[in-house]
């Protein structure tokens, strides 16, 4: 179950929200680039290599952005003493992890 919209909102913080915009356009960038290796008919297991960059790359934003999430959203439903609201928390990190942990 997921937060009503009156509580959802994303990497607010300016920083976060531009750090995370940096990092996606860098990984669009390796992305175009592995269009062109593989383009090129370059030798799989370089174009392997650049696809286990833009895994970590990946892996790096999901991380800053589940930290935000559980340093904003999921303190801020926890504290406000909304049992619902909590509870919807608890189900939306729930799956989440189900999510990820594949």
């Amino acid at each position: 179950m997921a937060q009503t919209s009156e509580h959802r909102h994303g990497p607010g913080n300016p920083e976060t929200r531009k750090n995370v915009l940096n990092q996606l356009r860098r990984i669009e960038g390796q992305i175009r680039g592995l269009q062109r290796m593989v383009g090129e008919d370059r030798y799989c297991p370089d174009i392997l290599v650049q696809v286990s960059a833009v895994h970590e790359a990946l892996r790096k934003v999901s991380q800053v952005l589940l930290r935000n999430h559980l340093s904003h959203c999921v303190t801020s439903a926890i504290q406000s003493g909304d049992e619902h609201r909590a509870q919807s928390i608890y189900d939306e990190l729930s799956d989440l992890f189900n999510k990820y942990a594949r």
